[in-house]
């Protein structure tokens, strides 16, 4: 998120600041002018970060070695589109279970200790137990990524303290720090020593998170251990119930399926992919069809649905950083600088230490250009990420063009693609963060940042899909209609962004 860092804190002892005296306010210390919980949260989330990034950069290598699970690569960009695709949409249920059942300190505790068992199982040699591992995960992640967010919120006193924005910056430095060292760590332990022992890393990466998680819990605001509408004994009842009917028809089917001999790795790709598909859509389509909303809110809905689609469309490309350019690194690159070789998986390291760099930056030239009543509005950052992300698959031609002559293409390639990739990521995420706040209903206020996630659930489950279709998405066809596909949405949000901007209401 490129937010601008502010020194200002507000006054001691303001209720609910987080800065306040007693016990998980944080009066004691600070930490860079921000509440002490902020380095408790910070620390989690860092860590976290290390496991899943590490975790995801050995992925779809994994899949695809002879010492791995040998699978093909679109059959491995199938899962990792589909893994990726979960880790989003359960943030939806992972925001429920935090609202109506535990609150959100203690679910990102119970998401810290379920991620841990969950690399711990991917860490055993069995194909078996390596997928449940994966599912376990994506739960887990679900959990924490719905509620670690809201818990840096709860430090500060409503959104017009002006720590807010330095606070939320320095924790998603946080990301981005584990993001970086992730791959250097766990993807060279990974690749070079043992695949196991990497996700046993990643394992050791949680467990470090949850250990000072759990010591610096008395740090956080008390906002954070309330449940704010908590299910009543004939709602858990309910649940419940509904809960293990559907365990049971699972359990049913595919033992059905299974003990037929007819059970497949499709029989669970296929309906995770379509459920990425058809809830997104009807997520939206709910909301769209809620008759309650007024007309300036169906309006803004309608405008929404552009920046929805469009961001579906991005990350269906960008996310393929992590799977169709690292199969293609793996096999097709010279992985090397200067004659000094490096592991694959670390070209993952490449997007979070440029995000470091330019976040900053991009953050000082929006406030620039607003000062001199230049600063370009929210379609055309949307418009300028979408060309960006396509221009970054039209420059991708280039290393397939060189591999299809039967040399290697060089490593600077690919650090283009993600370069590009990158800028126009700091278009695209944190503006639609901001238009996602600004134009939600009132009533679906606290819903609408579950909906933008589902923008990614929406744009990897497209690649799953096109992956178990058969489609090589390393093939230069593909590549290009990708490309075009990312280029024409920019330019068509921009040729209409008169017809959007005036959906919009007062949203600049």
């Amino acid at each position: 998120m490129a937010s601008s860092l502010t020194k200002d804190s507000a006054s001691p002892g303001t209720p609910g600041s987080g800065s306040g005296p007693g016990p998980g306010s944080g009066s004691e210390k600070s930490f860079f002018g921000h509440p002490r919980g902020l380095a408790t949260l910070f620390m989690t989330e860092m860590w976290e970060r290390f496991s899943y990034y590490g975790m995801r950069a050995l992925l779809p290598l994994y899949l695809v070695a002879p010492g791995g699970l040998h699978l093909s690569a679109t059959t491995a960009t199938a899962i990792y589109s589909v893994y990726l695709s979960l880790v989003y949409l359960l943030t939806l249920p992972g925001g429920w279970f935090a609202d109506r059942v535990l609150g959100p300190r203690k679910t990102v505790a119970v998401a810290g200790l379920v991620i841990m068992l969950g690399h711990l199982t991917l860490a055993l040699p069995s194909s078996g137990t390596f997928y449940a591992g994966l599912g376990i995960v994506a739960i887990g992640s679900g959990l924490l990524k719905a509620n670690i967010s809201t818990m840096v919120g709860h430090l500060y006193q409503g959104p017009d303290d002006p720590r807010r924005d330095g606070g939320f910056t320095v924790f998603y430095i946080g990301i981005n720090a584990g993001a970086f060292a992730a791959p250097l760590v766990i993807g060279t332990i990974g690749e070079n020593v043992d695949w196991h022992l990497g996700f046993a890393l990643a394992a050791l990466g949680m467990a470090l998170g949850l250990v000072q998680f759990l010591l610096g819990r008395r740090h956080l605001d008390t906002r954070s251990d309330v449940v704010p509408t908590p299910l009543s004994a004939e709602e858990k009842a309910s649940t419940l119930r509904k809960g293990l009917l559907w365990l049971v028809v699972a359990v049913v089917f595919y033992g059905v399926v299974g003990f037929s001999g007819h059970y497949t790795l499709n029989w669970i790709l296929v309906p995770l992919t379509l459920i990425g598909l058809i809830i997104p859509i009807a997520v939206i389509a709910r909301i769209k069809r809620d008759k309650s909303l007024d007309r300036v809110e169906q309006s803004k809905m309608t405008a929404y649905i552009w920046f929805f689609v469009a961001a579906a469309v991005f990350w269906m490309i960008y996310d393929q950083g992590g799977s169709t350019l690292s199969i293609f690194a793996e096999s097709s690159a010279e992985n090397s600088v200067f004659g000094w070789e490096f592991p694959v998986s670390w070209y993952q390291s490449v997007n979070p230490v440029m995000i470091m760099a330019l976040a900053p930056v991009f953050a000082w030239a929006w406030l620039a250009l607003n000062r001199a009543g230049r600063e370009p509005s929210t379609i055309v950052k949307f418009s300028s990420g979408l060309v960006l992300v396509g221009a970054s698959f039209f420059l991708f031609l280039a290393p397939l063009t060189i591999a299809g002559d039967g040399q290697k293409a060089a490593a600077m390639w690919l650090v283009a693609i993600y370069f590009v990739q990158t800028v126009g990521e700091l278009t695209v995420s944190p503006v639609g963060l901001s238009v996602t706040t600004k134009m939600a209903p009132a009533k679906y206020a606290s819903q609408m940042m579950g909906v933008w996630f589902l923008a990614v659930t929406a744009g990897d489950a497209t690649t799953g899909l096109l992956s178990l279709a058969g489609v090589d998405l390393n093939g230069t066809g593909i590549v290009t209609l990708e490309a075009t596909l990312a280029a024409i949405a920019g330019i068509a949000i921009y040729m209409y962004r008169s017809k959007v901007r005036s959906l919009m209401g007062n949203v600049n």
